[in-house]
């Protein structure tokens, strides 16, 4: 662990996973351990279809590196990496119920090869299973940060039932979908870093501000993938989004410079869902012709700058600049 791990010309996020790997071989032995069920075997099959198939664990190594840079060596900053991923493990479980998914990380869905009623009840059961890890440490500021975030990333995904096949949504109520279904892990996950390790009130409040300005650039980068990525970059379908009828930045942005004609176009594939061959290609021609996809990705960049902006009251540290770039790859997903 350490710089001479951080091997430049590879991308920000293997920098990091070679710096904390030491960290994230323990955290994984911990998700193994509490993902098993002496009378449920479906438990650790389906936990395990998700959890190993191949994901970035991106959210614990954020909450890692946290800790790692505020100076802290104890132990627990693995049961709060291992607590991020389970809730984030459990809200992709019922994600892809809520959204009928057939694909997640390039493999099929665990509601597809089981039924929903296994995830839905797998995923109650990780969000217990975090529960039980997070109060191993003893903070209940901790707790409150954890359990907090679970409660927004529920209200964010019920806003978005409600608000993702509206043309009326703006991205005033798009952004608080976000914050609660994507930045609100994020930036928990960075925050409870720094308060573990005892960091001052501005350096805990950058992290929060680092990791949220972070989960809302990588949920507007996912939206633009969706319409200009590919299967393997973003582990799903591309055109998911389209098919689900969810109102993303870029289509948000294209209803609001809509023609009556575009406007028809949209309310027909997305508030009424009759959609026909065709209809993808032309919503993207729609959008290409309005700089959508454009104004979108100045989103991202202006929240890749909030968080690189934000790093800037924390110690000087391999991690931080680490995290800085980590926020610039972010973006660079779409070029």
């Amino acid at each position: 662990m350490g710089l001479d791990q951080a091997t430049p010309g590879r991308h920000p996020q293997e920098r990091l996973a070679d710096w904390l790997a030491d960290d994230m071989l323990a955290v994984n032995a911990l998700i193994r351990q509490r993902m098993a069920s002496e009378h449920a075997p479906r438990i650790p099959q389906v936990t395990a279809h998700l959890i190993e198939a191949g994901g970035k664990r991106l959210r614990p190594m954020l909450t890692l590196a946290a800790a790692r840079m505020c100076g802290y060596d104890g132990p627990y900053h693995v049961h709060l990496a291992a607590t991020v991923e389970f809730i984030h493990t459990a809200t992709l479980l019922h994600d892809d119920v809520v959204d009928e998914s057939h694909q997640r990380r390039g493999r099929p869905t665990a509601n597809l090869l089981w039924d929903n009623k296994s995830s839905v009840l797998v995923g109650d059961y990780l969000f217990a299973r975090s529960f039980q890890l997070m109060t191993e440490t003893g903070s209940m500021r901790v707790m409150a940060i954890l359990s907090n975030a679970s409660a927004v990333i529920a209200e964010g995904e019920v806003l978005q039932l409600t608000a993702a096949q509206d043309l009326r949504t703006d991205e005033d109520i798009y952004l608080k979908v976000v914050r609660g279904k994507t930045a609100a892990l994020f930036s928990a996950a960075t925050e409870v870093g720094g308060v573990i390790a005892g960091a001052d009130d501005a350096q805990v409040r950058a992290l929060y501000d680092y990791g949220d300005a972070l989960g809302i650039a990588f949920q507007i980068v996912d939206d633009l993938l969706d319409y200009g990525g590919t299967d393997a970059v973003i582990g799903k379908n591309t055109g998911d989004d389209f098919r689900e009828r969810k109102l993303t930045l870029p289509v948000i942005k294209a209803v609001a410079q809509a023609t009556p004609e575009e406007r028809a176009f949209w309310a027909r594939v997305i508030e009424k869902g009759q959609q026909a061959e065709g209809d993808l290609e032309q919503a993207r021609t729609i959008m290409a012709r309005h700089g959508a996809m454009e104004a979108a990705r100045h989103d991202a960049l202006a929240w890749v700058a909030k968080a690189r902006d934000a790093l800037a009251v924390l110690p000087a540290h391999d991690l931080r600049d680490m995290l800085a770039d980590l926020a610039d790859y972010v973006v660079e997903r779409i070029n």
